[in-house]
């Protein structure tokens, strides 16, 4: 895959941390950016506007959970990667960063193969997306067609209803990627119907009957993702 045209954004007080993260996607072919914390990261994701965002969550003046509600509240960020990159593993952290927009976790401290690693995985399922919007997705072994609401398991036909299908379709389209009941009940559903967290919850178990238990997982206390196997 090639990198050149991607940008990333490292965000972290701590400057080993960001030059070893630098040093490491340079060698790749990123082109990439760095700030010392949540505000100056604000202001350089508006001049670079980066395929990719990797934020440390303890830092000075702004920290990255500030920073990504910030960005994602921005149509430029809408659909950009934002990772978090932290050393803490306590389970309200995880949360509440998936809760502002974050897509993914890296764990301090860095191992620089696997973390390059997982940036190419995030940027390639990114280049399919672009690639496939206003068609279809090919993933795993499915093909789903979103023009003629149509998905194919192994070439066998699956019926889906049309919530269904949009539920499908939203949590494929960003493999790996966490969506809230928040972001799912906005993305699928009217603002003037209403809707709770049992009707999202009803319409998974059925994709789940359908589909097989080993394409959407459950985080807890936070949404469902796509498992990408």
């Amino acid at each position: 895959m090639s990198t050149a045209k991607h940008k990333v954004l490292i965000v972290d007080d701590e400057p080993d941390i960001r030059e070893l993260i630098e040093y490491s996607l340079k060698k790749e072919g990123y082109q990439v950016f760095t700030a010392t914390n949540g505000q100056e990261a604000v202001t350089e994701a508006k001049r670079t506007l980066p395929d990719l965002i990797i934020l440390d969550i303890m830092m000075p003046k702004m920290d990255g959970i500030e920073a990504c509600r910030i960005l994602r509240s921005m149509n430029e960020f809408k659909n950009t990667f934002m990772v978090f990159l932290t050393a803490r593993s306590e389970e309200y952290s995880e949360i509440a960063g998936f809760n502002v927009g974050a897509d993914d976790y890296i764990a301090k401290p860095i191992k620089p193969r696997a973390l390059v690693s997982r940036v190419n995985a995030i940027l390639r399922r990114n280049v399919q997306a672009e690639a496939e919007e206003g068609n279809k997705l090919e993933i795993a072994d499915l093909i789903i067609d979103r023009e003629a609401y149509l998905v194919f398991r192994d070439g066998e036909r699956i019926t889906l209803a049309k919530k269904e299908f949009e539920l499908l379709y939203l949590l494929a389209s960003r493999p790996g990627k966490v969506y809230t009941r928040d972001v799912i009940l906005n993305a699928i559903w009217e603002e003037s119907v209403v809707v709770t967290n049992r009707t999202i919850d009803v319409h998974i178990r059925k994709l789940r009957e359908k589909l097989g238990d080993r394409y959407i997982s459950t985080v807890k206390g936070v949404g469902y993702k796509f498992e990408e196997k």
